[in-house]
This record gives C-alpha cells, structure tokens and sequence, in this order.
C-alpha cells in the first residue's frame, strides 16, 4: 500500500505544480465571479435618468401623450425606483422646427461636468408622426442598442394609443387583453420544490456535461501520455524491480484523477459558493439584489455537488485505466491512435446523449445509458439536474460503475504488465488476446 501511495503522491504533485494547472484552476473561479456580478455591474453603469427634450411640432399635442408615456417607466420593478427618462416638451410650428431642434442639440451629449445643464436626446415628432409612426432621435446613445429599443417600445405603444383613442377604442380595455403572459418555471423533484429555474435547470445540465466531456478527456490523455513517456525513457525497467504492474497501473491512475479531481471540486465549489452567497459577494462590489437577478450563474444544489463528484472520479478511474492500458501499448503518441479511438467514442457518445437528456431527462434512453457504466458518468449528473432520480436507480447506476471499474482495472493490468516492457512494434489483436489470458 505504501508503494502505491508513493506512486499517487508523485503523479498527483507533478501536475498540481505545474504553472498550467495553477493558471487554469485559479483563472475558472475568477472568471466564475466575473460572470456573476459583471452583468449586474454593467447594468448599474447604464441604469440613469435620461433627459430627453421631446420637440412637438405635430400640430395635435402629440409630445402630451408620448412624454406622458416615457415619464411612467421606471427603472427596476422596486415601486420606489428612479424614472427612466424627464421629460420635457418644447412646441413648435414647422416654421420654428430647425431652430427648435438645433438649438437643443446644441445643448445634448455635454461633457460630463456640463451633463447636469445638457440633454442626453432629442426626440422630434412631426406632422406625419402620428400616422406614419416616423420620428426622429438624436442623441450620445444612439449606439446602445438596449436603451433605443426600449424608448422605441415606449414611444411606440404611445402612439398606438393616440390612435386608439381617435378610433373611438378604449386604449386601456386594448393593452390589458394583449398582455403577455408570463410564466415562472420551478423545478420539483420528490414532491419537493427545490427553488431552481427551468432555465437553471438547463445551464446546470449543459455546464455538466461539457465539464466532464473535457476533463476526462483531457486528463485520461495525460495518464496515456505519461505512461508512453515513462516506457521510451525505460524508467519502467526501473520501477518493476520495486513495484508490480498492477501497483503502478492503481498508482498512476489515482495520481492523476486525484489531481483532476481537486481541480474540478475547486471548479465546482466556486460555481456553488457564488450562487448560494451571491448577495453576499454583490455587496462588496456594491450591488444590490437586483442587480444580481442579472447573474448568468445559476444555483447549485449541495446534492447535486456531491452527485456530480462522485460520477467524475468513478469516470475518470474507468477510462483513465483504459488509457493507461493504452499507454502501455504503443510507443509513441502517434500510435495511440489505434487504439484510443474506442476509448474516444464512448465518451463523445456520452457526451452527445447530455443533449437528449436536456430535451427528455425521463425517457427511456436517458434511463437506459445511466445505467451503462461508460455513459453514466455523463447521464446520471444530468438526469439528477432536470429530474428526480430515484434512489434505487442511483444505488443501481453506482453499483455497476463500481463493478465496470474493477473490471476496466483487472483488464488493463493484464495489458500493463506486460505491455511497459514491450518496445519496437505494437502488438496486433491477437497478442493483445494473449497478454489477457497469459
């Protein structure tokens, strides 16, 4: 057991002390907080009372009903929340038009120590505003698509209206029959409401399986690699005089899982202390609650955390062995490819089956690939996301994991022991069959 402790402790520092995996693991939990309170940060700059000069030259008191409109929107759903826009009308005829609208553009988008005695735009409202809907904006943000789109909404549904009302139609009765619905989606699961979103739901899921697609990827090539680079050094001469096949098989392959490992729980911890301590990290940055609603991160359950740790590291054994055996084949990473290339499609079919899950978590090929042990590192997580999972059905799925994975191992320590010491050539199907039964 200590030979194999020794051979876990130098796999796993080797690669937890390089610059890259010191980099990527600490660059993730930034960039996660990053996403959390950017969005809210960069809707506190934009979020100001616009001042905007509405030049009425209509000829019908057109700037009483769209200024009127403009001053009832707010900014936030807070009742004690700021207006979105002060407003001022200036009439004008059409003789007095150019002057008018000249001389208050002379007055918009002022440096900011002249802001307060300026205007942010000037709306200009026509003759044939009213009935062909055309008027005109002039402005320093014109360019923030967001802003224009809502003052276009705004200005929009005034004039609809003005025209109602000319109709004979009550404008009031029109706008709460066309209201859009809205509906909050909740997740349960046993009965239960567990507070997340259909769209958390969602993300949780993709983020999931995209996670694990790359980390067992990326890190069972490193375990292949490594073994490929330890057998053209002959070092693996060395290490059987002192170690069997099957000690530095175990060793190597929980070396560097634990390393993936500490690496996707310090990921995966990040991702569940900023959504369950989000208000708490908005505060330092000086946001407010509503601020954070515009966080693109979603909450993780603990449950979850625990569910998707535990798929990772049973994963990550299985195929790391096969990759190790693989390893143990070839002599160069060219000749791998051979040979990985089984490994690779498993994966990248439990990968592709995430995406049928998020469209049917409770179907029956969901159920079914949770239960084959290459595909249930990727199903399952994502099954307990979006559905509830039974608990028989997860002590099942476990179990044949755990059963996969000593088999996986018997296999690839029969293929390691004698593959390290094998160079030259690699080995044809037959002789693969040979070093299994020998």
């Amino acid at each position: 057991m200590k030979k194999i402790i020794a051979v876990v402790r130098r796999e796993f520092v080797e690669r937890v002390r390089t610059r890259a995996f010191v980099i990527s693991t600490v660059m993730l939990p930034v960039f996660i907080v990053l996403m959390a309170v950017l969005p809210g940060l960069m809707m506190r700059g934009t979020d100001h009372t616009s001042r905007v000069a509405v030049v009425d030259a209509s000829g019908i008191g057109l700037g009483q009903p769209v200024s009127a409109a403009m001053l009832a929107e707010k900014l936030g759903d807070r009742p004690d929340a700021p207006p979105r826009y002060s407003v001022q009308v200036f009439p004008a005829s059409a003789a007095q038009l150019a002057a008018v609208r000249d001389g208050l553009i002379a007055r918009t988008a002022l440096a900011k120590d002249r802001r307060a005695h300026g205007w942010d735009g000037v709306m200009v409202l026509g003759a044939d505003t009213l009935a062909s809907g055309r008027l005109a904006y002039y402005g320093g943000n014109v360019g923030a698509v967001q802003s224009m789109s809502q003052l276009q909404r705004t200005v929009s549904n005034a004039l609809a209206t003005v025209r109602l009302g000319k109709s004979g139609v009550d404008a009031a009765l029109v706008k709460k029959a066309m209201a859009a619905a809205e509906m909050d989606t909740t997740k349960v699961s046993d009965g239960k409401l567990t507070g997340q979103s259909g769209q958390d739901s969602f993300l949780i899921a993709y983020f999931m399986g995209f996670v694990l697609y790359i980390s067992i990827l990326l890190y069972g090539q490193q375990t292949m690699t490594s073994v490929i680079e330890e057998k053209t050094s002959r070092i693996m001469e060395v290490l059987t005089s002192s170690l069997t096949p099957f000690q530095m098989l175990l060793g190597k392959v929980l070396g560097v899982g634990l390393a993936g490992l500490a690496q996707m729980a310090i990921w995966v911890g990040s991702v569940f202390v900023v959504s369950s301590k989000g208000a708490e990290i908005g505060a330092m940055f000086g946001m407010g609650a509503d601020a954070l609603r515009q966080s693109p991160i979603p909450s993780v359950p603990a449950g979850l955390l625990l569910v998707f740790l535990l798929y990772f590291a049973l994963g990550f054994l299985l195929y790391g062995a096969l990759y190790a055996a693989i390893g143990a084949m070839c002599n160069t990473v060219q000749e791998t490819q051979q040979y990985a290339i089984f490994v690779t499609v498993f994966i990248l079919v439990g990968f592709f089956a995430v995406f049928s899950l998020i469209k049917d978590p409770t179907g029956g090929l969901g159920v079914a690939m949770s239960y084959i042990p290459f595909f249930a590192p990727f199903t399952m997580p994502v099954r307990w996301s979006m559905s509830s999972v039974p608990p028989l059905q997860l002590a099942l799925s476990l179990g044949l994991m755990v059963v996969a994975l000593l088999a996986c191992v018997w296999l690839a320590a029969r293929i390691y022991r004698t593959g390290i010491l094998m160079y030259g050539k690699k080995p044809s199907w037959g002789e693969l069959w040979r070093w299994i039964r020998a």
